[in-house]
């Protein structure tokens, strides 16, 4: 499949390694920066998705989000990183009926609000099934500045780049979906979160306090990408197994 990337927003935080290790499938671990779990949420706008063969025109638009963990797994070929996504919401029917049969990743609906200039950007969605609301709020800045994890834009550029594949829950609960970002054009830019509200990462029973804390935003706009489908990760018994 094809698409553009026309947004897309990754929020960012630090995570108590404990509280993050249980929240992913063994043998996933969560992948540490600095003593940290890296946790987050990507709010993302596709364009033109559609199998690569066909024109650009003829593809969907639509919103969609994720909330994830960045994680490691020791496999076949050595450890391999990745990140793997608890669940994924969309505003577009199809994807929630096309997810997980048509392509990989399952959806749930999901309303969004959406508002944006060059500089400001608001993203906003509330699942249909009212367990999940995220509301965020940023505006682009000149300067990467604030994190705790990464030391400069080019380092989490290159974190975020490297666990392009992402490993999602399946309702059956018996594997993992997998789904891989390819771009040669990727870049990010360093925006400033103004205010961000998340019923997840503000769960203090998920969440004790001080144990999941906002570190960044990055945003990346217009990138051409593809993805490719990964052999799925098979669970169980309470592990996880599959060829890399």
């Amino acid at each position: 499949m094809s698409s553009v990337v026309e947004r897309r927003l990754l929020v960012n935080y630090r995570v108590d390694p404990d509280a993050a290790a249980s929240l992913v499938p063994p043998p996933m671990r969560p992948q540490l920066v600095g003593g940290w779990a890296v946790a987050g949420i990507c709010l993302i706008r596709l364009g033109q998705f559609r199998p690569g063969w066909l024109p650009g025109w003829v593809g969907l638009r639509s919103e969609n989000a994720a909330h994830r963990i960045a994680v490691e797994w020791d496999g076949r070929r050595g450890r391999s990183t990745g990140v793997y996504i608890s669940r994924r919401d969309s505003g577009s029917m199809i994807n929630v009926l096309a997810g997980g049969r048509l392509f990989p990743g399952e959806h749930s609906l999901a309303r969004f609000d959406v508002r944006e200039t060059a500089q400001d950007l608001h993203v906003a969605f509330a699942s249909h099934d009212e367990t999940i609301s995220v509301s965020v709020d940023v505006r682009t800045v000149e300067r990467f500045q604030g994190s705790e994890l990464f030391a400069d834009l080019a380092q989490a550029s290159d974190f975020f780049r490297r666990g392009s594949a992402g490993f999602s829950a399946t309702r059956g609960g018996q594997c993992l979906d997998g789904l891989e970002l390819q771009t040669d054009s990727w870049r990010v830019e360093p925006v400033e979160v103004r205010s961000v509200r998340s019923t997840v990462f503000d769960d203090r029973d998920r969440f004790p306090p001080g144990s999941a804390v906002l570190d960044c935003a990055l945003l990346m706009r217009e990138v051409p990408v593809s993805w490719r489908p990964l052999t799925p990760l098979q669970v169980v018994a309470g592990s996880t197994t599959g060829r890399e």
